[in-house]
């Protein structure tokens, strides 16, 4: 039954091999979304990622470090969608792009794919669409109905138009799972509630309907039971009848009580309906009639998600194992399944036709058979149509349409027939031509037209030709589509469409003659030709289809200049070297022809490997002057043409001299100048001007000086002279325009080159002698020759020209003008005026430098004095008249004073030496420090000076006069202190002074200035700051006037001054302050911590008796040890501030009777818990426990806890035990009574405090003391606790208490908070201690232990037995496999073994055990193998087998894998066979298997000792198409049966005659006359006929000539009546006018040959088909359509 399952099942993959983990495959984790891909999450340590199988490529995951909390994948490509609590996001994984991101404002609890643009979306409350297009967020759908509230949502589904859309719920109820689903129509905005577990929408035509129904298929399990339901949703569509809803039950089997459908998928091909339950079934049931087909569990595990399996339209799911299995429709075995095993043939008959499925030929043939026999045709022609395969539509089955009688009153059975096979598609080649015959004869052309277009028939050669005749366009459509190359190019070129030739022929790789159809296309249409020409050469992929010289003769030959033009700019437009001829050849004919077409090719330089030299000479003649100096390279065709510029254009002549060398430049220019001066001028200046860099200026300029062309020259610099940096020829540029009279040139040149030589153009200027001297002005301003410049004017009586420049040109240069006009001895009113007449700016100190320097100055002075009268303020005036009033001593001193403008540092340097008082007035009035200082010094102003820097205040001038490199500083410091401060009366004053002195650091100074300021009963006596200043300078200065000081002055700021005192060391003259003011506080601690005499500063307080006093000098005690005074100071201060300190002190010295006293006083004054903790610790140390339990049992703020934990870790453990209880701390309690060796206590009082570590460290004790009783009574408290269990353990066995451990554990485990880890260490103790426990604990608690750490504890103690078990049960079946190999004695069976080894995921471990088994168990090996087969490389094992010389011991398995045909498979099996001698078996193996290699195997066994291997031999050589070899080894062997029907197989008439020949030389006749019958068809008659002549054995080739007469008879009577049925036909459909059917003239009809109207027969004259067939057979004659037309007579037989 095997062979006949209806199933193809599929196992693609096991997860697990890829490194998923076994945890990560559910429901939550995995998503399919198609067959495309699976995804998974998964958790690698901490770190999150995803998984992406790609089922085309499954050995190469993708692995992305993603964390989401659902991931899946687009159906079809790589679009990964991912959710994030709220947040989803969509990403293409290939672009590494996010596509689309949407926060959604409630959780979405499942969300799948409806398509490939579309993700459904299910929250609490409503479904929503997200579309994958455009930016549109999430659109809503509906709300969720209230009977799936609780469900938790498995699927979503939608139809292809997304109209009807449903959700899918499970939940648990009353013991059972129950499903609901909501199905909501997009269109009516209605939901219905549905009870249902699985569903699905399809697309199912049924038979009769033109359009598909829309149907719904859905599952329940019930109470009651399990149904599938088939409903149609929505109106069918127009024309359809409406589809009859189907149920049907679903049968569950008993030991599957609680299973339910968790999946469904459809077919739309098949029409079958795909059912998954959850425990792993599948249900197949036809859509059609909702039969149940085929029922099987496929799954152990629950298949939780499941796909449409595109490849067959089946189903793929994944199970929770990790296997990805298909389920699909075996097409070879469904129908024989269904009519054999399900005994429906009706069922059968509608798959069939349906789906087309072979397997039920019998019933269509038998049903056909049967209706035609009845006359009912047209349910015949149906039954022939929709046979699958097309296995009833064949030749005969049209021949018996044809010979059906037409009783009138309709179309005939055959038009019935073919109109059928219209409806339903298309038809094959005869249906095809026995359509189209009658239909072209009936002038039907449209209805044949009509058919192409839709595809209804079989286009080949013969329909064409058919057709032809009739219509051409149609004919090239047929063969087109029936791909008839050379026919389609016929067709194309008569109807004129020579452009698609190359098109189509390139298409279908065909090669016609091109060159015969150009020339054809150039004859009628040269425009034609030439984009057909172009096609020919670049349509070609490496070279042109035709030879471009070939066809550039062709254009020749009809003289098509223009379009072999066209032709030739196309196909050389590349340029290329080897098409210089061509190029050559297309300028030549365009010169010729047509030279402005010649002048744009060349003018859009295309082509440069053309004959330069003939293409430039040919130019010259057609005129293209232009073009031919492109092409000359000789100077004198240079030179003969460029001098004829009129016909050039000037541009171009230009960019032409660029190409010509400097000499050949300069000579053409000249050649240029020579001819005609007046018209090349012009163009030569534009070439020089262009070209001056590399032709050189100056020979440029000596090439027009020669022809003295001063114009030219003066153009050509002038085009040049911005942006040359050359002198020369800035210098003949403006000789150039002097000399044609530019004189405004000569000017701008002057004023804005920077490059000529300015002596020469001054002396050329001079020498000029120009009427306008300003560009010689210009140049002598420019260049700072101003002097020379008055000089030459004023010699030469220019005077203007001097007034024109300082008033007009340049103002500035007024000074030096003036200067020159002194030097020159110009009158003194001449210079004045010409002072006053200027108006422009010009530096007045400058005048007066050059003035002054000529002793002139008084020149000026009413010219200044005029100025001041207008009321200029600018300095320099000033300063010069401040000059003439000192020099004259007009009263200057009072000039200096009031004058605001003069400036004070160039007078004062003035007057320095003429008198220094009058300089420090000047120098004072501008606050010029450094000259002032600098004068004073010189000239010992000191008094002045000091009085200055008082008034002044300006501290980086006092430090600059008080450094002490200043050795005139002792002057100026006397100066300040008698005279200066003196008279001052502003604080303000000294205040800066003081600062000064105490920045310069003058200490000695600054007391001397500080007691003249304060102890001279001045203003500033009792100023505290001043009297602070003179302490601290003593301080720091004089030590020893310190005291003196202190007792003189009183307002000063004692603790301030008495600070830095201590500060300074100066602990007395501190401490005399202190008393002084009665600061007794400071005053004691300058004792205590500067003198550091306790005894003074006890004298010191006990006559004070202040409480700060007393609690200083406490302070002090302590810190100095004295902690019994220092108690009794801080009594007497009543201070209980430092009981910190007092405390850490008493507890250091042990003073702890001192410290109940201090902390007595210090309770009264403050209830701080710190005191009271303190107090009670110190009545544990003083062992006064009774006042220790009154004050606890008493109101108190002490920390009892802390003080239990202190007497503890000292060792009172009393009084530790009394604090503890008094707080009922009953986990410090239980220890410190451990301590005390009270264990029973300790346990009730751990009972008490119920705490772990109270357990451990009790139970710890306890097993240290040997009471084991009461450790075990702590211990289980302890081994609930995971975390706590190892420790546990550990200090059990530290000590080898293990009896005592497994003990404890073994109580335990009745524990009910008993977990895990205590069921893994026992296993772990037994495997040390007691391995003979271990296998019966693990068979009881396997599922409860830790596998893999108990699978380490049983490798270390060598139990291999339980380790597999463990392996197995852990799903770790490599391990388990290799352990029994490894260790068999204990470990292996025989049937776990092959239960495990089936489960591994290694392949590698197959043949591992294969050499186990050959080596452990060889007798079991097969069984073993049959085992292995489903996974096995049959190749790989047959080669392992092979080298072990094993393959015998293996030949079971052989046989039951020989079925898949594997090559490696059958060579060892036959090789097997052939040494067993088992020619019967060797037979069937080749006959059924073919996959070896037939040659070497008939090589083998040609040479064998048996007969029957060596028939073998013949028989495999005639398989393999080698008739010679395999007749001659059966005529070697007497085999003549077999070397008749070879020779007869082989079809070769030389071999039959050949094999005659055999027979006759050794007078086998009777074989003669068999082969005769054999090879009946092979055989020539008159061969035959005269072998038997020969040899006198006509009586044995009688039989066959006799039939041979009769065939040939027959075949001339046929034709004899085919040609006068020819005849009639021909004279009944003869028309009229004869001379539409006279065919053409052989002479005119394009292609030699007339075409004739009658339609061509293909195979015989006639239409009868001529053929041959053995004597001795039935030899029928057969009419057009190959039937038979009446049986032949006589037969043969040996």
């Amino acid at each position: 039954m095997s062979s006949l399952l209806p199933i193809k099942f599929q196992e693609h993959i096991l997860l697990q091999s890829l490194g998923i983990n076994a945890a990560n495959i559910g429901f939550a984790t995995l998503t399919m979304e198609s067959d495309k891909f699976i995804v998974v999450r998964e958790k690698v340590g901490e770190n999150a990622q995803v998984v992406i199988v790609d089922m085309n490529d499954v050995n190469n995951p993708l692995r992305r470090p993603i964390t989401a909390d659902s991931v899946i994948m687009n159906p079809a490509t790589k679009v990964l969608a991912l959710k994030s609590s709220r947040t989803l996001q969509i990403f293409n994984i290939e672009l590494k792009t996010k596509m689309k991101a949407y926060n959604m404002p409630e959780d979405v609890i499942f969300w799948k794919w409806v398509n490939v643009n579309t993700i459904a979306l299910v929250s609490e409350t409503a479904a929503y669409h997200w579309s994958l297009q455009g930016d549109s967020p999430p659109v809503k759908m509906f709300e969720r109905h209230s009977t799936l509230s609780g469900f938790q949502i498995i699927n979503y589904r939608a139809d292809a138009e997304c109209k009807w859309l449903l959700v899918i719920g499970i939940a648990a109820k009353d013991n059972r799972v129950v499903g609901a689903m909501q199905l909501y129509s997009t269109e009516r905005k209605v939901s219905q509630p549905i009870e249902g577990h699985a569903a699905c929408f399809v697309s199912f035509k049924t038979e009769g309907n033109p359009h598909p129904s829309n149907l719904f298929c859905f599952s329940v399990r019930t109470i009651q039971g399990g149904k599938l339901h088939v409903i149609e949703i929505g109106s069918p569509p127009a024309g359809n009848q409406p589809f009859q809803k189907k149920q049907v039950e679903v049968y569950y089997p008993a030991e599957a009580a609680t299973d339910f459908p968790v999946a469904m998928q459809a077919s739309s091909k098949h029409g079958i309906i795909y059912l998954v339950t959850k425990y792993g079934y599948v249900h197949l049931y036809d859509i059609e009639t909702a039969v149940c087909i085929y029922m099987n569990r496929i799954s152990s595990e629950t298949i939780f998600v499941t796909a449409e399996y595109t490849a067959t339209e089946g189903i793929i799911g994944v199970n929770r194992k990790g296997q990805v299995l298909s389920v699909s429709i075996d097409e070879q075995n469904m129908i024989p399944y269904v009519t054999q095993t399900l005994q429906n043939p009706e069922l059968a008959l509608k798959l069939a036709v349906r789906c087309d499925l072979p397997g039920a030929e019998e019933l269509f043939v038998r049903k056909f058979n049967l209706l035609f026999g009845n006359g009912n045709y047209a349910e015949a022609a149906k039954v022939a149509a929709t046979a699958p395969q097309g296995i009833l539509r064949t030749p005969q089955t049209i021949q018996k349409f044809q010979q059906c009688p037409h009783t009138g009153g309709g179309p005939s059975p055959l038009l019935q027939y073919f109109g059928i096979l219209l409806d339903q598609g298309q038809l094959n080649k005869y249906e095809t031509l026995e359509l189209c015959r009658p239909v072209l004869a009936q002038g039907r052309k449209q209805l044949l037209e009509k058919w192409l277009t839709e595809g209804k028939l079989e286009c080949t050669e013969e329909l064409g030709d058919l057709v032809r005749p009739h219509d051409v366009n149609v004919a090239l459509s047929v063969y087109l589509r029936g791909n008839v190359p050379h026919k389609v190019v016929q067709c194309f070129a008569e109807t004129g469409q020579f452009d698609k030739i190359i098109l189509y022929a390139k298409k279908v790789n065909f090669e016609p003659d091109y060159l015969f159809q150009l020339r054809q296309v150039l004859r009628s249409n040269p425009e034609m030709g030439a984009k057909f020409a172009q096609m020919l050469v670049s349509e070609g992929e490496n070279e042109p289809l035709a030879d471009i010289n070939q066809i550039v003769g062709c254009f020749e030959e009809v003289q098509a200049v223009q379009p072999c033009t066209s032709f030739l700019l196309e196909v050389l437009k590349s340029d290329k070297e080897s098409e210089g001829h061509l190029q050559t050849k297309l300028l030549e004919m365009n010169l010729l022809y047509a030279p402005q077409v010649a002048d744009a090719i060349l003018g859009n330089q295309m082509f440069h490997h053309y004959d330069r030299a003939t293409i430039g000479q040919l130019c010259e003649k057609a005129g293209l002057l232009q073009r031919a100096l492109e092409h000359f390279t000789d100077l004198y065709d240079i030179k003969r043409t460029v001098v004829h510029t009129q016909h050039l254009k000037p541009d171009w002549l230009v960019n032409y001299f660029g190409q010509l060398s400097v000499e050949d430049s300069l000579e053409c220019l000249k050649a240029m100048l020579q001819t005609n001066m007046r018209q090349n001028l012009q163009i030569v200046v534009q070439i020089a001007t262009k070209y001056h860099e590399q032709l050189t200026t100056h020979a440029l300029i000596d090439l027009f000086e020669s022809f003295k062309s001063y114009e030219g020259l003066f153009y050509f610099l002038g085009s040049i002279v911005n942006f040359s940096q050359d002198p020369e020829v800035h210098f003949k540029y403006i000789q150039a325009a002097t000399r044609t009279g530019q004189i405004k040139e000569v000017e701008r040149i002057c004023r804005e080159s920077n490059c000529y030589e300015a002596e020469r153009v001054k002396n050329y200027l001079k020498e000029a002698k120009l009427t306008d001297q300003l560009p010689l002005i210009i140049v002598c301003d420019r260049h700072d020759m101003v002097h020379d410049l008055v000089l030459y004017l004023y010699r030469n009586n220019l005077q203007k020209y001097i007034e024109v420049f300082v008033q007009k040109v340049n103002p500035a240069r007024l000074p030096i003008v003036v200067g020159g006009l002194l030097d020159v001895d110009c009158s003194e009113d001449a210079i004045k005026q010409l002072i006053i007449n200027t108006r422009g700016k010009f530096d007045i100190d400058e005048l007066v430098d050059e003035v002054e320097k000529r002793n002139r100055l008084k020149l000026l002075a009413p010219w200044l004095e005029m100025r001041v009268q207008e009321g200029t303020v600018d300095p320099a005036t000033h300063n010069a008249l401040a000059k003439i009033y000192i020099d004259a001593n007009n009263n200057p001193e009072r000039f200096l004073r009031e004058n605001p403008y003069y400036d004070s540092r160039i007078v004062g340097k003035y007057c320095e030496k003429r008198d220094p008082h009058f300089a420090c007035l000047a120098y004072e009035r501008g606050q010029c420090d450094a000259e002032l200082v600098n004068v004073c010094n010189e000239n010992s102003l000191f008094k002045n000076l000091a009085r200055y820097l008082v008034k002044r205040r300006d501290f980086p001038l006092w430090a600059q006069v008080l450094a002490e490199d200043n050795q005139h500083r002792r002057q100026l410091i006397d100066q300040v202190v008698q005279t200066a401060l003196s008279e001052t009366q502003d604080p303000e004053d000294i205040s800066a002074t003081v600062k000064a002195f105490m920045a310069a650091d003058l200490p000695n100074e600054l007391i001397e200035l500080l007691e003249k300021i304060v102890l001279d009963n001045s203003v500033f006596s009792e100023h505290r700051n001043l009297q602070n200043l003179l302490i601290l300078t003593a301080i720091k200065a004089d030590r020893t006037r310190v005291m003196e000081y202190i007792q003189k002055l009183d307002n000063y700021d004692a603790p301030d001054i008495a600070n830095i005192a201590v500060s300074n060391q100066l602990y007395e003259e501190a401490f005399a302050i202190f008393k002084k003011f009665d600061v007794n506080t400071a005053a004691i601690n300058v004792l205590i911590d500067n003198v550091s005499n306790l005894d003074r500063a006890y004298e010191f307080a006990e006559r004070c008796n202040e409480p700060g006093v007393w609690a200083s000098l406490a302070k002090a005690q302590l810190k100095e040890g004295l902690v019994k005074e220092a108690v009794d100071s801080f009594i007497k201060a009543d201070d209980p501030t430092a009981y910190m300190e007092v405390v850490s002190k008493c507890s250091e010295t042990g003073n702890w009777e001192d410290l109940v006293r201090y902390l007595q006083m210090a309770r009264k004054k403050s209830r701080e818990s710190y005191i009271e903790t303190e107090l009670v610790y110190a009545y544990a140390k003083t062992n006064r426990l009774a006042d220790l339990e009154e004050f606890i049992s008493g109101p108190n703020h002490a920390q009892i806890q802390q003080i239990g934990d202190r007497c503890f870790d000292s060792g009172m453990y009393e009084a530790a035990k009394i604090l503890h209880n008094n707080i009922s701390n009953f986990a410090k309690l239980s220890v410190t009574l451990v301590r005390l060796n009270e264990f029973q206590g300790a346990v009730d009082a751990a009972r008490k405090a119920n705490s772990t570590k109270t357990w451990k460290q009790v139970c710890f004790a306890c097993v240290d003391n040997e009471e084991f009783r009461l450790a075990q009574m702590c211990g289980l408290h302890i081994v609930v606790h995971a975390d706590e269990l190892e420790e546990l353990i550990n200090y059990y066995q530290d000590r080898g208490y293990f009896e005592e451990l497994i003990g404890l554990l073994e109580a335990a485990l009745g524990l009910e908070r008993a977990h895990m880890g205590m069921f893994t260490e026992l296993a772990i103790l037994y495997s040390k201690y007691k391995a003979e426990k271990m296998r019966e604990h693990l068979e009881l608690f396997w599922s409860r232990v830790n596998i893999p750490k108990v699978l380490r504890a049983a490798e270390q103690a060598h139990l291999w037995s339980e380790l597999v078990f463990l392996y197995d049960k852990y799903e770790e079946y490599d391990n388990a496999a290799q352990t029994m190999m490894q260790h068999p004695v204990e470990a292996w069976r025989e049937q776990h073994f092959k239960e495990v080894i089936t489960k591994v995921a290694n392949i590698e471990l197959y043949y591992k055990a294969m050499q186990f088994y050959l080596d452990y168990k060889p007798m079991l090996l097969n069984d073993l193998l049959l085992v292995l087969t489903p996974r096995l490389d049959h190749s790989r094992t047959v080669s392992f087998f092979a080298k072990l010389n094993q393959l015998p011991l293996v030949k079971p398995y052989l046989r039951q894998v020989q079925t898949q045909n594997n090559k490696s498979v059958n060579e060892a099996l036959n090789q097997v066979l052939i040494d067993e001698e088992d020619y019967t078996g060797l037979r069937s193996s080749i006959d059924a298997y073919d996959n070896f290699d037939n040659i070497t195997l008939a090589q083998q066994l040609e040479k064998h000792e048996l007969l029957e291997f060596r028939r073998i031999s013949a028989y495999l050589y005639r398989g393999n198409n080698r008739w010679k070899q395999s007749v001659e080894l059966c005529k070697k062997d007497k085999l003549y049966k077999d070397a008749m029907e070879y020779a007869a197989e082989s079809r070769q008439p030389e071999i039959a005659e050949e094999l005659l020949a055999y027979f006759l030389e050794n007078k086998l006749h009777d074989c003669f006359a068999a082969s005769l019958y054999q090879m009946y068809d092979l055989l020539h008659p008159d061969v035959i006929l005269e072998l038997a002549w020969k040899h006198k054995i006509m009586d044995f080739a009688m039989p066959y000539m006799i039939q041979v007469m009769r065939d040939y008879h027959s075949r001339i009577g046929k034709l004899e009546r085919a040609e006068a049925e020819r005849k009639e036909e021909i004279q009944g459909n003869q028309q009229p006018n004869g001379s539409m059917m006279e065919p053409q003239l052989m002479l005119t009809f394009p292609g030699g040959a007339p075409i004739s109207s009658v339609p061509q027969m293909s195979a015989a004259y006639g239409g009868v088909t001529v053929s041959s067939t053995p004597y001795g057979a039935t030899v029928p004659a057969t009419n057009a359509y190959g039937t038979p037309m009446y049986p032949s007579s006589g037969s043969y037989a040996m």
